[in-house]
Parts: C-alpha cells; structure tokens; sequence
C-alpha cells in the first residue's frame, strides 16, 4: 500500500490536470497585454513541395518537441546552425511576414506580440497548455514559453528560452 503525503497530493493533482486550451480566436487573448518584438536572425528556408506521387502532408516534430502538420507549399524554417529542427510555417503567413534575404534563407520583418504564457494561467508555470496554430496544436508548460501573436491574429507557443537570442523589443 503506497501512503501519499500532501506534497505528492498536490504534485500529483498538478500532473493530472487537463491543459487550458487557447485557439486564435479565444477572448482571453483580448485580455492579455502583449509586447511587440522583432526578430534580429537569419534562418534557413525550404519550401515543402512533395512530388505528386509522394504523401502531401508530414508530421513534423519541431525543436521545441510539439508534432505540427506540414502541408504541401508550407515553408520549412530552421535556425541556421540546427538545419534538421525545423518547423513548419503557413504560406500565407510566410509570405506576409518574411523576406528572403538570399537563396534558402530568410529573416521575420514582420511584429511578433509576445506575453507570457503564465499571463494565461494566472502565474502557475507547471499548467500544461495547447495552442493550436495554424499548423495544430502545441501542448506545452507554461513556465517555458511565450504565446505569440502574428499579423494574422494567429497564435503559437514561443520558447521563452529564445527569445533575448532571437527577439528584440519593437519601438
């Protein structure tokens, strides 16, 4: 018999919890006080066009371990010393928010808002959380990501890690 003392209650009930869902179109996004950002990087760039006989969608596990939907016409972006973590990006999207800056690379021109995630689940960094992008969902902790916003209104996790190596605050 295995005797649970109020710490392991506690941590345990953490663990078990469903996460809190966010989808671009969810009201408490209005409520969220976001930041403007620029990205300061270059990144590399493929554009996924399968051939006809080949499957026109993959599952792609990105750096940050979320498993997204690649579709035929999708860009493919990495960070350039990591060129096989890569993460899918909507056309559309791409095409609004990036430029290419010579032949398979690329830099974001476009403001991204950024908040933190635990501005969602009133400061408990352990709440687990999906943000469903426009590639599918993202279930991550809060404590270790931003939400970000795009041009669009659309919404993804952002590593928080990343961000003072990636971002700079937009004026």
């Amino acid at each position: 018999m295995i005797t649970l003392n109020m710490p392991m209650v506690e941590s345990l009930n953490k663990f078990m919890r469903e996460p809190i869902v966010i989808t671009s179109d969810d009201p408490v996004i209005e409520s969220l006080n976001f930041k403007p950002f620029r990205s300061k990087v270059e990144r590399r760039v493929i554009p996924f066009f399968p051939e006809p006989d080949e499957p026109q969608s993959m599952d792609v596990k990105t750096p940050w371990g979320a498993v997204l939907t690649a579709r035929k016409g999708d860009f493919l972006v990495s960070e350039i010393d990591k060129p096989n973590d890569f993460w899918p990006i909507d056309p559309v999207i791409f095409e609004d928010s990036y430029i290419l800056t010579r032949p398979g690379y690329c830099a974001k021109n476009a403001i991204t808002l950024l908040v933190p995630l635990t501005d969602v689940t009133k400061g408990d960094q352990d709440q687990l959380v999906t943000v469903y992008s426009l590639e599918g969902p993202a279930t991550v902790r809060a404590g270790d990501f931003f939400l970000a916003k795009g041009i669009k209104g659309e919404v993804w996790p952002y590593p928080k890690d990343k961000v003072d190596d990636v971002m700079t605050p937009a004026e």
